[in-house]
């Protein structure tokens, strides 16, 4: 029996970070052959390039950065190791998503990516040339096959491989999350296994590049299409795994299957590790934000603490006439439970600065949003400019509910650079503060049990203007993450009234969505990326 020593590197890549990933493909090989002899170590998609490049690969010094990144690596493998990783390659004036077989210091294969994902969040015909044929490669006597990510989606890239002869299939991936996706994978990947009576090991990487999540979770799955082996979500690590191949096929051992998160527990560190990735890689000392004493921002306060530490995390609660004693209470509340540095600034001055100064441009006219907005601007301005003075990230704290109907203020509470609940449905809010009170004290309980309000004028609360959110967050869902027309909606049993309004709302409020920070992406259809709807239009509303 010939024994295969695989490493699954589960990596967090810099996208554009060339020197900052080869480095680490160097560290984790010679970290392996401290280990054993002459390990196959295993790295994501486009490793060098990190994902997803997008235009930067429209750039022509890309080739001249990969070749550099191969020889360097190249030059770095002194024993019997053996690499596999994803890396962009232009052949014969086309680009290709390439996964090569380094070993010895020389590139003894490549596999050009077959299937390329154009929907959702990927746009990879805009870059890339599909391959068209399989890849098997003789790697310590076993007869390895190659693909990537999409390949393993449709049947015929893992049927070519079988075909050709090969005993074990690796499967390099830069697969975003969503909630459902480690489910997803298995399921898929077993069926593949399964059809082809081939054993796949599935590579992930991890890490948070914009508003992607990338979860890890490498697996390994049998020819009967068994999970024999996994690796954690959201955890960048090493994983080894030993793969025993002999005439009756290839049997798994050396790692256990790593228990499940549920799905609340995966969605908490999803958003966790989008934040920290997103501070830390852009390189800014900390972040700030406005804490209320509402639910939402709470949630924020809380994720951006487990990311970051306290020390990193500024809280500024700014009371305006409406503020009810109660909000300030538990803002102060929750800000001492967590220990970050909590500030009181007062929007009445500059409010009414404002108010005195377009006195003339309103003279005659009634009070309406007018004035909400203004305070919400008001306490913009002043998050931002601790932002400009501290160099801090001011995170907003808007949820996905909201973003959806426009219940937000252009320049207001949508001012900041990142939206931690931008995919986040406010139903989904409550049951993650429940979540993050399980672990300890964390948001004061009160918080999460009155109802929801901006507080921009006396008493008011969000279902004044808005459905009840169990309601709105089932017709957004549908409408906009489902695609359903109003007519499926009414016939799931939704009110017409309130689906006619929520999506005249939705269609309406394109124009702010455009304008709003990015945010972690945990569905299958978050604003951003993933829908593209035009400002400008005619069409009909519901459709």
């Amino acid at each position: 029996m010939t024994t295969l020593n695989i490493l699954m590197a589960q990596m967090n890549t810099l996208v554009g970070g060339f020197e900052v990933n080869t480095d680490k493909v160097i560290e984790t090989l010679k970290r392996a052959e401290s280990t054993c002899s002459a390990p196959l170590v295993v790295f994501p998609e486009l490793t060098l390039s990190g994902y997803p490049p997008e235009d930067l690969l429209l750039r022509p010094s890309i080739e001249i950065r990969v070749a550099k990144a191969l020889e360097q690596i190249c030059n770095a493998m002194t024993g019997d190791g053996w690499i596999i990783l994803g890396y962009p390659r232009r052949i014969a004036g086309a680009l290709y998503n390439v996964a090569g077989v380094l070993h010895r210091g020389q590139v003894v294969a490549e596999y050009r990516k077959q299937c390329l994902p154009n929907y959702q969040v990927f746009d990879e015909k805009r870059y890339f040339q599909p391959g068209d044929a399989p890849c098997v490669v003789d790697i310590q006597g076993v007869k390895v096959a190659l693909t990537v990510c999409e390949d393993i989606w449709e049947p015929a890239p893992t049927r070519q491989a079988a075909e050709a002869g090969a005993e074990l299939m690796i499967n390099i991936n830069s697969s975003p999350y969503h909630r459902g996706k480690r489910d997803e994978r298995w399921r898929l990947v077993g069926e593949r296994a399964r059809s082809a009576s081939l054993p796949i090991v599935y590579v992930n990487q991890v890490g948070g590049q914009d508003e992607l999540v990338f979860d890890g979770g490498s697996f390994a799955v049998s020819a009967q299409g068994e999970v024999c082996a996994a690796a954690p979500n959201f955890d960048e690590g090493e994983y080894w795994l030993r793969a025993g191949c002999e005439a009756g096929g290839v049997t798994f051992s050396g790692l256990d299957v790593a228990p499940p998160l549920d799905e609340l527990a995966a969605t908490w560190h999803a958003l966790v590790l989008g934040v920290r990735d997103y501070v830390n890689k852009n390189r800014f000392r900390g972040v700030v934000l406005g804490l209320s004493g509402g639910v939402d921002s709470a949630l924020t306060l809380a994720v951006a603490v487990e990311a970051l530490g306290p020390e990193r995390v500024e809280a500024v609660m700014m009371p305006f006439r409406y503020t009810s004693q109660m909000s300030v209470e538990d803002a102060a509340e929750q800000s001492r439970t967590l220990g970050v540095k909590h500030k009181v600034i007062s929007i009445e001055p500059m409010y009414e600065s404002f108010m005195a100064s377009l006195a003339e441009e309103f003279a005659g006219l009634a009070p309406d949003t007018t004035e909400e907005n203004l305070q919400a601007r008001c306490r913009g301005v002043v998050l931002m400019s601790i932002s400009n003075k501290k160099g801090l990230l001011v995170l907003t704290t808007g949820n996905k509910s909201e973003l959806a109907v426009g219940y937000s203020t252009l320049y207001g509470d949508m001012a900041g650079g990142f939206d931690v609940l931008k995919d986040v449905p406010k139903t989904l809010v409550y049951e993650l503060c429940r979540y993050r009170n399980a672990l300890g004290p964390c948001i004061p309980e009160r918080v999460i049990e009155r109802p929801p309000s901006a507080e921009l004028r006396p008493d008011q609360k969000d279902q004044d203007s808005l459905p009840e959110y169990d309601v709105l967050d089932r017709i957004l869902e549908m409408y906009v993450e489902q695609d359903c027309s109003a007519s499926a909606i009414i016939a799931a049993g939704m009110v017409p009234e309130d689906v006619h309004r929520v999506l005249r709302l939705v269609d309406l409020n394109e124009y702010k969505r455009r304008q709003a920070p990015i945010g972690v992406r945990i569905t299958q259809r978050g604003f951003g990326r993933d829908r593209r709807y035009p400002i400008t239009s005619g069409w009909t509303l519901g459709d």
